[in-house]
């Protein structure tokens, strides 16, 4: 996998605040435990947690960059089924909806809404246990994931082009030398059930060990559609299957075998005229993403030069995504005839390889370490898109007609790229490390367009060679304090507009980012307060944006996005987080991200200037608080709040927003040697909110502009068993 970590910590968790005027309380709250000491239990301090999603495996103390690490216990305590129920733990993170599951996040405002067009191009890496999964967030299920890491601003070094925003990384457990077996198994309301189970143990005549987990989770869904009189048109069945396989031949040398499969098979009826959470469809659509994955890694010794590590992956996955475009019915158009109906199957096939070369520690008498690698990605992609539909009017025929559109493309692309860093110290308590990446990346789309027998088609062709990098400096104040300073330039390709979007732009530029952290991470209180705040300013050039409109007043289906590039834009903010192991029962911690967008010299419709707007989907705050509480004989209980400001849905200018929202969520239970039971409460305030909004005409017979929501779950009680032997 290219980015392993490990963990060997507790509880990383973050939490958030429940309106605008917390955001200032947790900086000042931060700030006091930083500068004043705290009583607290003597022992149970807070264990090391160490990382390796940049190119050194490093502890997180000294790791140069903002992160956040969400181990196993976090995972347990603050999760239920999937990575969408803990994003809120992490500052600046944040995702779009319009899909069942998540698919597309945004790190400090930057990444994509959704995915139309047959040309996929990320701004936020995912990763499952080292498998690129970008823009197909859907398999990130959390039974039996040892951590969740994620890394915020540019990547450039690390990861190249699909790192614009960010990095997340997840992993599942290793396998592990001795025997072991454990099932957990949950009920919740709205008909929701999962099971699921592990085991893992020794093959001593190969000197390896192995591991496999299978879940399966089911749910009818939150949401009710009174025309067809169900309960389940959004509902979801989730099977995820992961085996691991480590074997040892020789004490140098380590080879790692994963192989992952995941097939959603989800309903997708989320829209409503009301924005209720009642659907009067008469053609609910599906949201389906069968995935299948493997990763081999190889680390063995390279003699003097230090440690070469080899990892190849392949990926495939399908998706088949329909909606009912019209979001109703006969009875609720009449005397109107307006029925539409959308759907995307998609083929992504994913190839990648990497080596690198990593010095030992300390290698030369001053102490300079390096790293050096190449690595390659192929991604080949499919794309069939059907749109149809019918409106008349019989008041006005001349308003009336058909849609019957049909796109068939391929997409083809290939990044080669090579890195090289290398890091010393200037002193006892100074250092510094240095890194350049050097990236091409070709792309080939076609494809063939039928508008109701009006057959067309383009073939295009799209090539960048783009430079990223790093630089730091370091202070250590003394052990456990470190200061940094970081530069780093992140980079996205260009491409081109496709179908229907090219008539509003055909291609657009690459985008390039200059970003500058600084911060401060340190341990406190012999090491049972843990705190990090950072600060950062990134200048986006040639910034591409997704801009909607509506092609045609009345046909739902010819609303799209196209992407054109600003003149650039900035990014600036601060993301802290902090946990204390206040008594050997009760430790606290929570985060805060502050986030400040703007657009440069951008006028999407030639005549509105833009540059004083936020960015969309870029929220200026987001927090969290959570306490988690254990007792001796077994009992024990989290409580976690979330908050997330307003912010834009969308471009152009027409000032639809979501609505700052906050969320409760808690878990109470017994845990034995060897089993565990819990309650569990989700939205305990059953607080309505948005996770996705759209601005234009959909309702007969003058089609006005008008916002419509997606909104997320609503309140949720379930219990959940584990057991272990």
């Amino acid at each position: 996998m290219l980015y392993r970590q490990t963990i060997v910590s507790r509880s990383f968790s973050r939490v958030r605040t429940r309106s605008p005027f917390v955001a200032p309380f947790v900086t000042l709250a931060l700030s006091a435990c930083i500068a004043t000491p705290v009583f607290a239990a003597e022992d149970d301090v807070l264990e090391e947690v160490v990382v390796t999603a940049t190119l050194r495996q490093q502890p997180l103390l000294q790791a140069p960059v903002s992160v956040t690490v969400l181990d196993t216990q976090t995972l347990r305590d603050a999760g239920r089924q999937h990575f969408e129920d803990v994003l809120a733990a992490v500052p600046n993170l944040s995702y779009a909806s319009g899909t069942s599951r998540p698919r597309f996040f945004q790190i400090r405002g930057i990444g994509e809404r959704e995915e139309w067009q047959g040309a996929p191009n990320p701004s936020v890496g995912f990763l499952i246990d080292g498998i690129d999964f970008s823009g197909m967030g859907m398999p990130a299920t959390l039974f039996d994931v040892d951590s969740i890491q994620e890394l915020r601003g540019p990547q450039g070094l690390h990861y190249g082009a699909n790192a614009l925003g960010g990095l997340i990384v997840m992993n599942g457990r290793d396998p592990q030398d001795q025997f072991g077996f454990s099932t957990e198994a949950s009920l919740g309301e709205y008909n929701s059930s999962s099971i699921g189970a592990v085991a893992t143990g020794p093959v001593e005549s190969l000197n390896s060990a192995w591991r496999v987990a299978v879940q399966n989770y089911r749910s009818d869904g939150f949401r009710k559609d009174v025309y067809l009189g169900r309960d389940d048109t959004m509902d979801r069945d989730e099977l995820t299957a992961r085996a691991k396989w480590r074997w040892r031949p020789s004490e140098s040398t380590t080879v790692d075998l994963t192989w992952l499969h995941a097939d959603l098979d989800n309903g997708y009826d989320a829209w409503s005229i009301d924005n209720t959470r009642t659907s009067l469809a008469d053609r609910p659509g599906k949201d389906a993403q069968k995935s299948d994955g493997a990763a081999l890694r190889i680390d063995t010794s390279a003699g003097q030069l230090g440690r070469l590590t080899l990892t190849a992956t392949l990926s495939n996955s399908d998706t088949d995504y329909s909606f009912d475009s019209d979001w109703g019915n006969a009875e609720s158009w009449a005397p109107y005839t307006y029925d539409y109906f959308d759907r995307q199957q998609r083929e992504r096939r994913g190839r990648s390889f990497e080596a690198r070369i990593t010095s030992e520690e300390a290698a030369s008498p001053h102490g300079l370490t390096w790293v050096a690698g190449v690595y390659g990605l192929d991604v080949d992609e499919r794309l069939d898109s059907t749109s149809q539909g019918v409106y008349i009017d019989p008041f006005n025929p001349d308003w009336s007609g058909t849609t019957d559109k049909r796109v068939t493309s391929d997409y083809d692309a290939q990044n080669i790229a090579a890195y090289a860093q290398v890091a010393a110290p200037f002193s006892e308590r100074w250092g510094w490390s240095f890194g350049l990446r050097g990236e091409q990346r070709k792309a080939d789309y076609s494809d063939v367009r039928n508008d109701a027998g009006d057959v067309s088609g383009i073939d295009e062709t799209a090539k960048d060679t783009m430079w990223g990098g790093q630089a730091t400096l370091y202070f250590d104040q003394r052990d456990h304090l470190r200061w940094f300073a970081t530069v780093s330039r992140g980079y996205k390709a260009g491409g081109f507009n496709i179908g229907e979007a090219a008539q509003a732009q055909a291609e657009f530029l690459p985008e390039y980012l200059v970003g500058l952290d600084v911060g401060l991470k340190g341990q406190w209180l012999d090491g049972r307060l843990y705190a990090d705040v950072t600060a950062f300013y990134m200048k986006r050039t040639d910034m591409q944006v997704a801009i909607s409109t509506q092609l045609v007043l009345g046909d739902p289906s010819s609303y799209l996005l196209y992407t054109d590039n600003a003149s650039g834009g900035r990014n600036l903010g601060i993301e802290s987080s902090l946990r204390w192991r206040a008594t050997s029962q009760l430790e606290l911690g929570g985060s805060l991200g502050l986030l400040r967008t703007r657009y440069s010299g951008f006028r999407p419709d030639g005549v509105t200037d833009l540059s004083d707007r936020d960015q969309a989907y870029a929220p200026e705050y987001q927090a969290s608080l959570n306490a988690t509480w254990r007792h001796p004989l077994g009992w024990m209980a989290r409580i976690d709040v979330t908050a997330t400001d307003d912010y834009f849905f969308d471009v152009p200018d027409n000032n639809i927003r979501s609505e700052a929202y906050a969320l409760t969520h808690l878990k109470a239970g017994y845990e034995a040697e060897r089993w565990a039971v819990y309650a569990w409460g989700r939205n305990l305030f059953d607080q309505d909110y948005t996770t996705r909004g759209f601005y234009f005409g959909n309702e007969p017979p003058d089609f006005a502009a008008t916002r419509y929501t997606q909104l997320g779950e609503p309140r949720q009680f379930g219990v959940t068993f584990r057991w272990e032997f």
